[in-house]
């Protein structure tokens, strides 16, 4: 007898803005309607992370313990969270492998219908689905984009004008699975599909360059991979736990060139 493998599809809720259905002007979102003139704080990161840290540089671990976790931390105290993932039961299942189990009832308590066919890896942008646009600004942390110089830095209020480019931002994602768990949104107002780029992976990378710790990570997962929004988006956490690669490597592996 022939065994058929299904995959049940739960989708899962990102933003707080993810279950209404309008968006745009008036709710300080991240639209061409409100984005342009806000004034959502900076991180501008050095082109070359393997360049000697100059005498101005932003410490070691500024970006992720002094910015991002305490933004993070932030938005708890504000109850922008659906649930407190700090309380969920976690553990390493034994063996050599060692992979985490984490009991996370609090991300699918709210189910909605699935906004896209899920046999298509590659789907255009479709504007009047939910798409990051929509989110309120109270949900993004910080603005991250390559700065002009050889060190990182960091501005309190960034003024944007419509002149600039769309902008790439960091965001908590509602429905974590981890301590620290937000979403790099590149080039938001450009409105790109979930379909993975150089460009797009390299802000990626440039990212974790920065937060420099081997807990910090970084993951993808395209339409057809329990993606539950269609507009480009990378997903980090922070993990208390080192996974098997991480564990086994002789020593810190070198950052690639950037170019």
């Amino acid at each position: 007898m022939e065994m058929k493998l299904t995959i049940k599809r739960v989708p899962t809720v990102l933003s707080n803005y993810q279950e209404e259905g309008g968006g745009g002007c008036g709710r300080n979102c991240l639209g061409d309607c409100c984005l342009p003139a806000s004034k959502l704080p900076l991180y501008a990161f050095k082109a070359d992370p393997k360049k000697p840290a100059q005498d101005d540089e932003l410490p070691t671990e500024f970006f992720l313990n002094s910015l991002l976790l305490a933004q993070w931390e932030d938005r708890v105290a504000r109850g922008l969270f659906r649930y407190d993932v700090t309380a969920c039961e976690t553990k390493v299942i034994p063996g050599e492998l060692g992979f985490v189990a984490q009991l996370n009832e609090g991300r699918h308590l709210k189910k909605r219908p699935t906004e896209f066919r899920v046999d298509r890896v590659l789907q255009p942008f479709d504007s009047a689905k939910f798409n990051f646009t929509k989110v309120g600004q109270e949900e993004v942390l910080f603005r991250f984009e390559k700065g002009g110089g050889d060190s990182s830095y960091f501005l309190e209020n960034a003024p944007s004008t419509e002149g600039d480019h769309a902008p790439s931002v960091v965001a908590i994602n509602v429905s974590p699975i981890e301590y620290g768990h937000v979403l790099l949104i590149p080039r938001v107002l450009d409105r790109l599909p979930q379909q993975i780029d150089p460009e797009s992976f390299l802000l990626a990378l440039h990212m974790a360059a920065e937060a420099a710790s081997p807990y910090f990570r970084l993951g993808y997962n395209s339409l057809g991979a329990f993606a539950t929004i269609n507009h480009l988006h990378f997903q980090h956490t922070t993990c208390q736990y080192l996974f098997l690669l991480r564990r086994r490597l002789p020593r810190r592996s070198p950052l690639p060139s950037v170019r």
